[in-house]
């Protein structure tokens, strides 16, 4: 097991001060069923209960009369049931109308589908609304506002708390649960140092927590919650850099010879000269892999920017230095075609490589492993195979890892463990806002390549209805007919797939079609009926390492005419002859990932179409997210709009894989905090490394306990 880092160990002599760390079944009220509803919602800390903020308030110091409740505003509004309608005006269409009256007028609340309510509201309650404000049959009207039945708990707060909750706890139990435990545990020591509070004009911890789940004003929830989401973002910040000294720990850095003849022979063997962008960032990772310091680099690019040229020149340099360099990629499909674009190039450099993956022949997989212990080789492409022991280097001085989010931190960590000291490149196509990658790369130098080369001719995204999707099989039928490919993404795999794979969209920004089209059905209707007579194929995630290899090839040469797949074709594949795509159930894929889907056509002389399908209607949110898409080709500009849809981890991909995400932190409205954040956690660091003085041994301990899957991922490794 690897030693813990300096930070955990400082925080091992901090006495606990309060029992934030605790069970929620510690509190009252908190057993069986209301234990079990908090875990769904994953509370299991009395830190987590208290970092659960209220996703909006009922502001009854703001409350308007329905006589002064201007149309179109959105307002709260106060008063006594008079009326309560459950109506059924089609097939499973419930609608529940409350006519609510105070002492100048009437407002219909209108809820659709939710024939609950009608039983949980009667006559004479006293209900507060929240939305809204339209007007139509006469009457002031709230079409689906927030609603809550006025008690006892309510008569001293001025401004009430709203929890996301889940079944078997409602949100006045929510209140009593976290009002218990403030009262309990909310006198907690404040682990910022006090200097640093004051620099930023931050409230007092315990403050914070009391603010901002039962505020005396709805500002004052706001500069709590941003206290709590600065803390969130430095711990963070730290957790990253702490991570990164442990990964390095006693390790050498390789001065790496960055002008020599084999670098000299591959630049001369590339078909093109580097862009501006591809020269700075082939500079900024060049001069790193010179420097006494391990490098830890970052490169950001879109689709078709060329993010393949510079790993080349960092391989070129190893070669030059007489050290060996791995670039892993996350399917066996994008380290063949690797090896096949930079093979050659170092081929003519006189650089020897292989290619390693999971489909490999022992008698291959021998050669391959004899060539790396005997420094034979100095390139290896390749899958997770990569980390096979049986693999061992004589001298491995780079790790370039592409698309590296979808690898665990044990997984980027094991590699780099074949070389002491190597340093790391890691690439990533999914275009990243500056806020998302510092608060995420925060332990990472950043280079960016923004636009690409060469565009292509260009692509058209076309959003339909399944009713319409003839015109798209009609766009598949003529690209065939005139020599050229398309693929036919799918959200499943087969029929028996359960969806645990998707992309974490949320509900609000798709359809309600529950029906979802799986790779392996979709094939077959198309060879029946669809597309009679075109040659189809099969490409998942699910196939076996040598038949997703041979299904590529045969794409690739031309032998399949359209590839039916799921999202293992977005990144990397390239297959110029490709001019349609047809992606089915759209809507439930985030924003990034079909920007990367579509960038798989038109990359040829031929432009490329894209129809995306979602059953959704128009002017709704799923079309309207759809239809930013059709809009833009920006990557980065859509990658913006995903973030303020999704959370950052789904936007990146980790979420499902268990890597700790943003609780708080709004990474657009907080922007100005991911910076301060950023620099106060690298100052922090620099100062004291091991936070061993005594101003921040509490900190490193509110770190440790925060973050400690982190550490626990490396010390698994």
């Amino acid at each position: 097991m690897a030693e813990r880092p300096s930070i955990a160990i400082a925080s091992e002599r901090v006495q606990r001060t309060c029992a934030l760390s605790d069970s929620v079944e510690r509190l009252r009220y908190v057993k069986g069923a209301r234990a079990d509803a908090l875990r769904r919602l994953g509370l299991t800390r009395v830190r987590d209960l208290l970092g659960h903020v209220p996703r909006r308030y009922l502001d009854f110091s703001r409350v308007t009369k329905v006589a002064f409740a201007d149309v179109g505003a959105e307002v709260t509004v106060m008063g006594t049931v008079d009326k309560v309608e459950l109506k059924f005006p089609r097939p499973r269409m419930q609608i529940v109308n409350l006519f609510v009256i105070d002492d100048t007028g009437v407002v219909e609340a209108t809820f659709f589908k939710q024939p609950w309510i009608a039983e949980q509201v009667r006559k004479g309650d006293v209900v507060a609304l929240s939305g809204k404000v339209t007007f139509a049959y006469g009457f002031k009207q709230m079409k689906a506002p927030f609603y809550e039945v006025v008690d006892g708990d309510m008569g001293y707060a001025r401004v009430l708390p709203v929890y996301a909750v889940s079944e078997g706890i409602s949100v006045p139990w929510m209140r009593r649960i976290v009002s218990t435990a403030l009262s309990d545990c909310g006198d907690v020591c404040d682990f910022l140092p006090a200097g640093l509070v004051a620099e930023r004009r931050l409230p007092a911890l315990g403050r914070a927590l009391r603010e901002v789940h039962f505020p005396s004003s709805v500002a004052a929830s706001e500069r709590a919650r941003r206290r709590l989401a600065y803390d969130e973002l430095l711990c963070l910040q730290l957790t990253l850099l702490s991570r990164r000294d442990l990964e390095l720990a006693g390790a050498t850095a390789v001065e790496h010879e960055v002008l020599g003849p084999h670098m000299d022979a591959l630049l001369a063997a590339m078909p093109f000269s580097l862009t501006d962008e591809q020269r700075a960032a082939a500079d900024e990772t060049l001069a790193d892999m010179a420097s006494p310091r391990v490098m830890n680099r970052l490169l950001l690019g879109d689709v078709g920017t060329g993010k393949t040229a510079v790993a080349a020149v960092a391989l070129a340099a190893c070669a030059d230095t007489g050290t060996q360099a791995a670039m892993m990629a996350p399917t066996s499909v994008l380290a063949r075609q690797y090896a096949e674009k930079i093979g050659p190039l170092l081929d003519a450099a006189g650089i020897r490589w292989r290619l390693v993956t999971g489909a490999d022949a022992p008698e291959e997989r021998a050669a391959t492993e004899a060539a790396a212990v005997s420094g034979e080789a100095t390139v290896f492409f390749g899958t997770t195979a990569l980390l096979s022991e049986r693999l061992e280097f004589a001298r491995l001085s780079l790790v370039v890892i592409d698309e590296q989010h979808r690898f665990g931190v044990s997984q980027r960590a094991a590699l780099r463990k074949k070389g002491p000291g190597a340093d790391l490149l890691a690439m990533s196509a999914t275009p990243i806002p500056r806020t998302l990658a510092l608060s995420v790369y925060g332990d990472v130098d950043l280079s960016r390549i923004a636009h690409r080369p060469r565009a292509g001719a260009g692509i058209t995204t076309k959003v339909v209805s399944p009713d319409n999707l003839d015109l798209a099989w009609g766009a598949v039928r003529e690209a065939v007919a005139a020599g050229q490919q398309a693929y036919v993404i799918c959200p499943l795999v087969d029929d028996e797939d359960d969806g645990a794979g998707l992309e974490d969209v949320p509900e609000s920004v798709t359809s309600t079609s529950k029906s979802l089209r799986s790779a392996v059905s979709t094939l077959a209707q198309l060879r029946r009926s669809v597309l009679p007579g075109i040659e189809c194929d099969l490409l998942t995630g699910k196939m076996r390492a040598d038949e997703k290899d041979a299904a590529m090839e045969r794409f690739r040469s031309g032998a399949t005419q359209v590839l039916v797949a799921t999202t293992v074709v977005e990144v990397g594949v390239d297959v110029p002859n490709a001019t349609a795509m047809v992606v089915l159930d759209a809507d439930r894929f985030g924003l990034a990932t079909l920007h990367q889907l579509r960038g798989r056509v038109g990359r040829g002389d031929v432009s490329g179409t894209v129809y995306l399908s979602c059953a959704a209607k128009k002017g709704t949110p799923a079309r309207e997210r759809l239809a930013a898409l059709e809009a833009t080709s920006d990557g980065l500009r859509l990658a913006e709009l995903d973030l303020k849809l999704r959370h950052e981890g789904e936007v990146l991909g980790y979420r499902q894989s268990g890597g700790v995400t943003l609780r708080i932190c709004d990474l657009e409205a907080d922007a100005d905090l991911v910076e301060l954040a950023h620099a106060d956690a690298r100052a922090i660091a620099g100062a004291d490394p091991g936070l061993h003085g005594p101003e921040h041994r509490l900190l490193a301990h509110e770190v440790r306990d925060r973050y400690d899957i982190y550490f626990e991922e490396l010390e698994r490794s």
